[in-house]
């Protein structure tokens, strides 16, 4: 779970659930994939889906990513 949009940079925590992925997991947050994105991944095309949440004993288990992936430029 990558921690962060890919669009903005803005801070996505692996509970929230106002992140959408495509099947590569490219991440974007709510706001990216309704003003600029509308449901399509800018890197592969893929539809963007709801990502699922990952909480509790899952996460303690299998934390998120501190890998930041930003697009130079957003996804204008």
């Amino acid at each position: 779970m990558r921690p962060c949009c890919e669009c903005c940079g803005r801070d996505i925590a692996a509970e929230a659930g106002d992140a959408f992925i495509c099947s590569f997991e490219c991440t974007f947050c709510s706001d990216c994939n309704a003003g600029t994105l509308h449901g399509r991944c800018p890197n592969c095309g893929g539809v963007l889906q709801i990502r699922p949440a990952r909480t509790g004993d899952a996460l303690l288990r299998h934390p998120a990513s501190t890998e930041r992936i930003v697009k130079a430029g957003g996804c204008a």
